[in-house]
Protein backbone atom coordinates (compact mmCIF):
# COMPACT_ATOMS: atom_id res chain seq x y z
CA UNK A 1 0.00 0.00 0.00
CA UNK A 2 0.98 3.57 -0.78
CA UNK A 3 3.30 4.75 1.87
CA UNK A 4 1.79 7.84 2.30
CA UNK A 5 -1.34 6.94 3.97
CA UNK A 6 -1.68 7.96 7.30
CA UNK A 7 0.05 6.19 10.33
CA UNK A 8 -3.07 7.16 12.60
CA UNK A 9 -5.07 4.54 10.19
CA UNK A 10 -2.37 1.81 11.88
CA UNK A 11 -3.15 3.21 15.28
CA UNK A 12 -6.83 2.89 14.85
CA UNK A 13 -6.45 -0.75 13.91
CA UNK A 14 -4.47 -1.76 16.67
CA UNK A 15 -7.26 -0.16 18.93
CA UNK A 16 -9.56 -3.30 17.63
CA UNK A 17 -7.34 -6.11 18.14
CA UNK A 18 -9.03 -9.52 17.19
CA UNK A 19 -8.68 -13.18 18.48
CA UNK A 20 -6.88 -15.57 16.03
CA UNK A 21 -9.81 -17.13 15.05
CA UNK A 22 -11.45 -13.81 14.19
CA UNK A 23 -8.31 -12.62 12.83
CA UNK A 24 -8.31 -15.96 10.49
CA UNK A 25 -11.71 -15.47 9.24
CA UNK A 26 -11.11 -11.91 8.47
CA UNK A 27 -8.35 -12.87 5.96
CA UNK A 28 -10.09 -15.40 4.27
CA UNK A 29 -13.40 -13.19 3.72
CA UNK A 30 -11.09 -10.27 2.50
CA UNK A 31 -9.43 -12.64 0.36
CA UNK A 32 -12.75 -13.98 -1.25
CA UNK A 33 -13.83 -10.45 -1.13
CA UNK A 34 -11.26 -9.05 -3.62
CA UNK A 35 -11.14 -12.01 -5.75
CA UNK A 36 -14.63 -11.54 -6.23
CA UNK A 37 -14.49 -8.15 -6.80
CA UNK A 38 -11.56 -8.46 -9.18
CA UNK A 39 -12.95 -11.73 -10.95
CA UNK A 40 -16.85 -10.00 -11.77
CA UNK A 41 -15.27 -6.54 -12.68
CA UNK A 42 -12.73 -7.76 -14.93
CA UNK A 43 -15.94 -9.17 -17.08
CA UNK A 44 -18.55 -6.12 -16.43
CA UNK A 45 -19.10 -3.67 -20.08
CA UNK A 46 -18.40 -0.46 -18.55
CA UNK A 47 -20.42 2.71 -20.23
CA UNK A 48 -19.14 5.81 -18.82
CA UNK A 49 -21.48 9.35 -18.98
CA UNK A 50 -19.98 12.18 -17.44
CA UNK A 51 -16.42 11.98 -18.12
CA UNK A 52 -16.00 15.72 -18.54
CA UNK A 53 -17.04 16.32 -15.04
CA UNK A 54 -14.54 14.25 -13.85
CA UNK A 55 -12.16 15.81 -16.67
CA UNK A 56 -13.58 19.54 -15.22
CA UNK A 57 -12.26 18.93 -11.36
CA UNK A 58 -8.91 17.37 -12.49
CA UNK A 59 -8.43 20.77 -15.15
CA UNK A 60 -8.93 23.26 -12.18
CA UNK A 61 -6.29 21.73 -10.40
CA UNK A 62 -8.53 20.29 -7.79
CA UNK A 63 -8.38 17.46 -5.29
CA UNK A 64 -11.40 14.77 -6.17
CA UNK A 65 -13.64 14.18 -2.73
CA UNK A 66 -15.73 10.73 -4.51
CA UNK A 67 -19.24 10.69 -3.49
CA UNK A 68 -21.51 7.02 -3.54
CA UNK A 69 -23.77 5.51 -2.27
CA UNK A 70 -22.87 2.52 0.41
CA UNK A 71 -24.62 -0.38 -1.73
CA UNK A 72 -22.87 0.53 -4.71
CA UNK A 73 -19.25 -0.27 -3.66
CA UNK A 74 -18.34 -3.67 -4.90
CA UNK A 75 -18.25 -1.93 -8.27
CA UNK A 76 -16.92 1.45 -7.59
CA UNK A 77 -13.94 -0.17 -5.72
CA UNK A 78 -13.08 -1.81 -8.94
CA UNK A 79 -13.86 0.96 -11.26
CA UNK A 80 -11.67 3.60 -9.53
CA UNK A 81 -9.02 0.83 -8.54
CA UNK A 82 -5.41 1.88 -7.98
CA UNK A 83 -5.62 5.42 -7.71
CA UNK A 84 -4.71 6.12 -4.49
CA UNK A 85 -8.04 7.00 -3.05
CA UNK A 86 -8.05 7.09 0.72
CA UNK A 87 -11.87 5.99 1.85
CA UNK A 88 -13.47 6.54 4.81
CA UNK A 89 -14.39 2.84 6.21
CA UNK A 90 -16.54 2.36 9.32
CA UNK A 91 -14.01 0.94 13.13
CA UNK A 92 -16.92 -1.82 13.20
CA UNK A 93 -16.09 -5.52 12.07
CA UNK A 94 -17.72 -4.67 8.71
CA UNK A 95 -15.71 -1.64 8.46
CA UNK A 96 -12.33 -4.17 8.87
CA UNK A 97 -13.28 -6.62 5.96
CA UNK A 98 -14.06 -3.50 3.52
CA UNK A 99 -10.29 -2.10 4.54
CA UNK A 100 -8.63 -5.31 4.12
CA UNK A 101 -10.18 -5.54 0.77
CA UNK A 102 -9.60 -2.23 -0.62
CA UNK A 103 -6.20 -1.71 0.72
CA UNK A 104 -5.14 -4.42 -2.12
CA UNK A 105 -7.11 -2.56 -4.62
CA UNK A 106 -4.66 0.50 -4.21
CA UNK A 107 -6.91 2.20 -1.65
CA UNK A 108 -5.94 3.80 1.83
CA UNK A 109 -8.01 4.18 4.25
CA UNK A 110 -9.21 6.63 7.29
CA UNK A 111 -10.75 4.74 9.92
CA UNK A 112 -14.20 5.91 11.45
CA UNK A 113 -17.53 6.77 10.73
CA UNK A 114 -20.53 9.32 11.85
CA UNK A 115 -20.94 7.52 14.77
CA UNK A 116 -17.18 6.65 16.09
CA UNK A 117 -14.01 8.22 15.49
CA UNK A 118 -15.58 10.55 12.63
CA UNK A 119 -13.72 13.92 13.37
CA UNK A 120 -10.20 12.16 13.27
CA UNK A 121 -10.93 10.50 10.09
CA UNK A 122 -11.80 13.66 8.72
CA UNK A 123 -8.76 15.14 9.91
CA UNK A 124 -7.09 12.73 8.30
CA UNK A 125 -9.00 12.73 4.94
CA UNK A 126 -8.39 16.56 4.94
CA UNK A 127 -4.40 15.94 5.26
CA UNK A 128 -4.68 13.42 2.25
CA UNK A 129 -6.75 16.09 0.42
CA UNK A 130 -3.56 18.57 1.07
CA UNK A 131 -1.21 15.99 0.71
CA UNK A 132 -2.47 16.14 -3.09
CA UNK A 133 -4.52 12.84 -2.48
CA UNK A 134 -8.13 12.09 -3.61
CA UNK A 135 -10.36 11.37 -1.34
CA UNK A 136 -14.07 9.05 -1.17
CA UNK A 137 -17.40 8.49 0.95
CA UNK A 138 -20.09 5.67 0.70
CA UNK A 139 -21.79 8.50 1.95
CA UNK A 140 -24.91 7.17 3.53
CA UNK A 141 -22.88 4.53 5.68
CA UNK A 142 -21.70 2.72 7.43
CA UNK A 143 -25.47 2.38 9.20
CA UNK A 144 -27.83 4.50 6.65
CA UNK A 145 -30.17 5.66 6.64
CA UNK A 146 -30.42 4.15 2.83
CA UNK A 147 -30.22 7.36 0.08
CA UNK A 148 -29.51 10.04 2.79
CA UNK A 149 -26.10 12.01 2.20
CA UNK A 150 -24.03 12.76 5.70
CA UNK A 151 -22.22 15.90 5.36
CA UNK A 152 -18.61 14.89 6.03
CA UNK A 153 -18.06 15.12 2.44
CA UNK A 154 -19.47 19.04 2.30
CA UNK A 155 -17.75 19.43 5.61
CA UNK A 156 -13.97 19.02 3.85
CA UNK A 157 -14.92 20.55 0.95
CA UNK A 158 -15.00 23.72 3.01
CA UNK A 159 -12.47 23.54 4.82
CA UNK A 160 -10.03 22.62 1.16
CA UNK A 161 -11.93 24.14 -1.49
CA UNK A 162 -11.55 20.51 -3.29
CA UNK A 163 -13.90 19.23 -5.52
CA UNK A 164 -17.00 17.43 -4.04
CA UNK A 165 -17.99 14.60 -7.31
CA UNK A 166 -20.63 12.86 -6.50
CA UNK A 167 -21.17 9.52 -8.87
CA UNK A 168 -23.48 6.41 -9.02
CA UNK A 169 -23.04 2.90 -10.75
CA UNK A 170 -25.88 0.68 -11.85
CA UNK A 171 -26.16 -2.95 -13.20
CA UNK A 172 -28.06 -4.29 -16.09
CA UNK A 173 -28.17 -7.63 -14.01
CA UNK A 174 -26.90 -8.03 -10.87
CA UNK A 175 -28.14 -9.47 -7.40
CA UNK A 176 -29.56 -7.17 -4.34
CA UNK A 177 -28.62 -8.24 -1.22
CA UNK A 178 -31.71 -7.93 1.50
CA UNK A 179 -29.10 -5.65 3.42
CA UNK A 180 -29.46 -1.93 5.27
CA UNK A 181 -28.37 -0.41 1.74
CA UNK A 182 -29.48 -2.89 -0.81
CA UNK A 183 -26.04 -3.92 -1.42
CA UNK A 184 -25.71 -4.46 -5.39
CA UNK A 185 -23.54 -7.27 -6.57
CA UNK A 186 -22.98 -6.82 -10.62
CA UNK A 187 -23.22 -10.45 -12.51
CA UNK A 188 -20.41 -11.49 -14.56
CA UNK A 189 -20.69 -10.26 -18.19
CA UNK A 190 -23.87 -7.91 -17.55
CA UNK A 191 -23.33 -4.03 -18.37
CA UNK A 192 -22.97 -1.67 -16.21
CA UNK A 193 -23.60 2.20 -16.33
CA UNK A 194 -20.87 4.81 -14.77
CA UNK A 195 -23.06 8.44 -13.96
CA UNK A 196 -20.14 11.38 -12.85
CA UNK A 197 -22.20 14.58 -12.11
CA UNK A 198 -20.40 17.75 -12.51
CA UNK A 199 -18.29 18.84 -9.32
CA UNK A 200 -19.83 20.53 -6.53
CA UNK A 201 -17.64 23.50 -4.86
CA UNK A 202 -18.11 24.98 -1.76
CA UNK A 203 -16.31 28.01 -0.39
CA UNK A 204 -14.20 28.30 1.96
CA UNK A 205 -15.42 29.92 5.16
CA UNK A 206 -18.94 29.26 4.08
CA UNK A 207 -21.72 29.79 6.56
CA UNK A 208 -24.37 27.44 8.15
CA UNK A 209 -26.58 28.41 5.35
CA UNK A 210 -24.00 27.87 2.71
CA UNK A 211 -23.68 24.41 3.94
CA UNK A 212 -26.43 23.45 4.47
CA UNK A 213 -27.44 24.38 0.76
CA UNK A 214 -24.28 23.03 -0.40
CA UNK A 215 -25.85 19.47 1.74
CA UNK A 216 -29.02 19.46 0.07
CA UNK A 217 -27.58 20.25 -3.66
CA UNK A 218 -25.25 16.68 -3.05
CA UNK A 219 -28.48 14.52 -1.74
CA UNK A 220 -30.38 16.06 -5.08
CA UNK A 221 -27.32 15.23 -7.75
CA UNK A 222 -26.98 11.85 -6.53
CA UNK A 223 -30.61 10.92 -6.40
CA UNK A 224 -30.94 12.40 -9.65
CA UNK A 225 -28.26 10.41 -11.22
CA UNK A 226 -29.57 6.93 -9.02
CA UNK A 227 -32.82 7.36 -10.28
CA UNK A 228 -31.39 8.10 -13.61
CA UNK A 229 -29.31 5.12 -13.47
CA UNK A 230 -31.27 2.48 -12.13
CA UNK A 231 -34.23 3.60 -14.77
CA UNK A 232 -32.26 2.95 -17.48
CA UNK A 233 -32.53 -0.64 -17.48
CA UNK A 234 -35.92 -1.72 -18.76
CA UNK A 235 -37.68 -3.97 -16.12
CA UNK A 236 -35.11 -2.63 -13.00
CA UNK A 237 -36.87 -3.89 -10.00
CA UNK A 238 -34.18 -3.18 -7.15
CA UNK A 239 -35.58 -0.27 -5.80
Amino acid sequence: MDSTIPTTEAANDRAHPFRSAERFMLWIVALLGYWAIRIVGRTVRWEVEGWENYRAAEQAGKRIIYTVWHGRIFPAIYFWRDRGIVIMTSRHKDGEYITRVIRRFGYGAARGSSSRGGKRALVVMIRQLRGNKDVGFTIDGPRGPRYVAKPGAVWIASKTGNAIFPFHISAEKKWVLPSWDHFLIPKPFTRARVLMAPPIYVKPGASEQELEEAQRLLQQVLDEIRLRGDSHWDGDKTQ
